[in-house]
């Protein structure tokens, strides 16, 4: 029988994984190519063949999304795998459409197909979409975990952003800032790892999600895997903790696989409540009930702290945010912001001052306003941005996101950096899950 030739859509994450739990080795099937969608400078490059296995001596090419019908007629593909995330429904089923008009299957490749199996305890933190507060989230596990069960070795595997040599980011492994640097992380990569690092968490990220937990489980007893985007876990959790967020109500129900993880989660978070109303956490709380009944709810806020109590008041602000909760998270506002605005500074409008790449940004993404998106996937864009903070005519810049650009970046005006943690709200709390979760030895 002649082998199925399939498409991957991804964006460097999700459909690497697919590939390497489904598709490599798989005798029924030939992967003619990957695309790349969402993250600038992802398509144009090979998967390896190291890493993409018998059958593929020359890699697999990725190209742009905007190439599929065309790979598809010219391929004569049969299948076209979905393999990214924080994408509207909508938006999936027109990618769904132009498969399925050019004449292939769509396929969604679900959690009992990809799902890696764990020796050790696995507590999952995942969202239903970008910037609804999951590091914060993961960052405050950990904290309780080392204060329960100070003998626990913790370590932390982060949904993968591979975003340069693939070959050489097979498996990484990083304990300081260090190794970051050495490993040539992006800004988008530090200001994930990064704290967790701060709090002496080891974090394991890469390609090949087998060999990472494999090493992860030498290092372990339990396992925080913490979530990028809104995917799902690459790993079988025994507590599945899910982030909703109250200032995109309706979003839990209207974005992949956002949904997939509402309706799977033992626990969910609804973050952000009192910078929300009272009828958008009521009608996420709706949503949650009805989509999963049985769900523990917690209710929480972000704490935010201004390093060194800086006054800001009345002085122009340059507010900086985490690139992906703004671009394809769609907010259009973070912690910068809402401290600028709480203390009573004005803050400026970066969009004219931008440059190359970061111009590009505020072209693809009209909604954002006067906030600043921390865009860093290459050397030059880093630059790139630099030289947009360093043209901006302001009194400060406001740092909110979870990397301190100032160890990457030369900024010539003061600098301040914005702090967000979690505040859980009532009872239970994240303590209270996590104490029973330890008592039952992740037993259901």
């Amino acid at each position: 029988m002649a082998k199925k030739r399939v498409v991957i859509l991804g964006a460097a994450g999700r459909d690497f994984h697919n590939f390497n739990m489904v598709l490599r080795g798989n005798k029924s099937y030939e992967v003619v190519a990957f695309t790349a969608a969402q993250i600038p400078n992802i398509s144009g490059r090979k998967y390896p063949k190291e890493l993409a296995g018998k059958g593929y001596p020359d890699g697999i090419p990725i190209y742009p999304e905007n190439k599929l019908k065309e790979l598809i007629v010219k391929n004569n593909v049969d299948k076209v795998v979905f393999a990214y995330s924080d994408i509207s429904h909508i938006e999936v089923m027109h990618a769904a459409s132009i498969a399925l008009a050019a004449g292939a299957d769509f396929w969604l490749l679900g959690p009992k197909s990809t799902m890696l199996k764990s020796k050790k305890l696995v507590v999952s933190v995942t969202a239903v979409r970008t910037g609804s507060g999951k590091s914060p989230v993961s960052r405050t596990i950990t904290d309780i975990l080392r204060r329960l069960r100070p003998e626990l070795r913790i370590a932390v595997i982060r949904h993968p952003m591979p975003y340069g040599d693939l070959k050489k980011q097979i498996v990484q492994r990083f304990s300081s800032f260090g190794e970051m640097k050495e490993q040539k992380c992006t800004i988008e990569e530090m200001e994930e790892y990064l704290p967790h690092i701060e709090r002496g968490n080891t974090v394991f990220a890469g390609v090949d999600y087998e060999k990472i937990l494999k090493a992860a489980e030498k290092e372990a007893d339990l396992i925080i895997f913490d979530g990028g985007n809104n995917d799902f876990s690459f790993i079988q959790p025994d507590l599945n903790i899910v982030v909703a967020d109250a200032r995109r109500a309706g979003h839990e129900v209207l974005y992949h696989p956002g949904e997939t993880n509402l309706r799977m989660a033992d626990v969910i978070v609804l973050n952000k409540i009192n910078s929300a109303s009272r009828e958008e956490s009521e009608l996420v709380l709706n949503n949650i009930k009805d989509a999963n009944p049985d769900a523990a709810i917690i209710k929480s806020d972000m704490l935010i702290s201004i390093e060194n109590h800086f006054d800001m008041r009345g002085k122009r602000i340059l507010a900086i945010e985490d690139g992906p909760t703004l671009t394809h998270g769609g907010l259009t506002s973070g912690a910068a912001s809402i401290a600028a605005q709480q203390a009573g500074a004005y803050t400026v409008n970066p969009r004219q001052y931008a440059v190359g790449s970061i111009k590009e940004i505020y072209e693809k993404y009209p909604h954002l306003g006067t906030v600043l998106p921390a865009m860093g996937y290459s050397q030059q864009q880093v630059q790139e941005l630099q030289e947009t903070i360093n043209a901006v005519p302001c009194d400060a810049v406001l740092i909110g996101t979870p990397v301190d650009l100032r160890r990457v970046l030369t900024i010539n005006k003061p600098a301040v950096r914005v702090r967000y943690e979690l505040k859980t709200l009532g009872k239970p709390d994240l303590e209270d899950v996590i104490k029973e979760f330890l008592r039952t030895g992740g037993k259901k």
